[in-house]
């Protein structure tokens, strides 16, 4: 039995927009001096939280940022993601996010991202930004050249607008050859496999601009964020994962184990049978995830535990 250190996210309470950099920067901080830089299964922040306590943690970030959370306030998580395409800051400025499959920033056939991203940084004065869904920003753009960063983008296969909102809302860890922890391919298995997922839906009818989240990692250390999904596939062993369902739009539900331990063409099997299923038997707007919970295919995981079975 493999153990999945699973958990969602704990509220320290609420922040000033005014401090919010200097909050961010204690947590970052906090983490580098207080964590376990020195084993890499133990690295992360979830498991500095769980040895040293939440509240030593958080009275350690308020110290370096100099304040004192207040009393967290109602909020509500409408989507994630990254707003593909170009978004007009408050400030006047001009934001382009690029969808990087995968993050993978190189030259392919048909699409030199490498080096459109190069021929961008000559006449760009501003920012790029990576995010946490593995695609590039381009920030702080002015109105004067717009035109020409998109002109390059699309020149170079950065922007294009037959990718699917599918592959947009998938994501995988880099897996094989790289990480010497992965059991199962993730980033090489991702393109092929979301082609496969779109095939589905387009099967089943599902509107085009839907998706289903879904996150593929190759060992269940999580790096592809695969338990908080609507589909995640956790890598077993090479060409075996186990399936899980259940997570949400917003990404703070985490999904279940459906399936252990089965191979692609059986989870492709799994998910054409289910997507038919909500096809048929959806409510209004009802998304994946939210469906195979309420049609009792699999249970809702309602408690965040440090450390289950799911």
């Amino acid at each position: 039995m493999i153990r999945l250190r699973t958990r969602r996210a704990d509220d320290f309470g609420f922040v000033p927009l005014e401090k919010t950099l200097d909050v961010a920067a204690a947590v970052v901080t906090t983490q580098r001096d207080w964590g376990n830089r020195s084993n890499r299964k133990n690295a992360k922040t979830k498991y500095t939280l769980d040895r040293v306590g939440i509240d030593v943690f958080k009275a350690e970030v308020e110290k370096r940022a100099g304040i004192s959370f207040e009393q967290s306030r109602p909020y509500e998580f409408t989507e994630r993601g990254d707003r593909i395409g170009w978004v007009e800051g408050i400030d006047g400025k001009y934001h382009l996010a690029l969808f990087i499959e995968n993050g993978r920033l190189l030259d392919f056939p048909g699409k030199p991202l490498k080096t459109g991203v190069a021929e961008i940084a000559k006449i760009h004065k501003g920012d790029f930004r990576m995010t946490a869904n593995q695609n590039l920003i381009v920030a702080k753009v002015s109105k004067s050249n717009k035109a020409k960063i998109e002109k390059i983008a699309r020149e170079h296969g950065l922007m294009d607008d037959a990718v699917s909102e599918q592959r947009k809302n998938s994501m995988a860890c880099v897996a094989f050859p790289t990480c010497p922890l992965a059991m199962a391919e993730a980033e090489r298995f991702l393109p092929s496999f979301v082609t496969d997922v779109e095939s589905i839906l387009d099967k089943h009818q599902i509107p085009s601009d839907e998706s289903i989240i879904l996150r593929i990692t190759g060992c269940p250390n999580g790096c592809g964020r695969a338990m908080l999904a609507e589909i995640g596939l956790v890598g077993k062993a090479p060409g075996r994962y186990n399936l899980h369902l259940g997570g949400n739009k917003a990404g703070t539900r985490v999904p279940k184990m459906y399936k252990e331990n089965i191979t692609d063409t059986q989870i492709l099997e799994e998910i054409d049978a289910l997507v038919g299923q909500w096809a048929e038997q959806r409510n209004e707007g009802e998304a994946f995830g939210d469906f195979v919970i309420r049609a009792g295919i699999i249970e809702e995981v309602k408690v965040s535990k440090r450390d289950f079975y799911a």
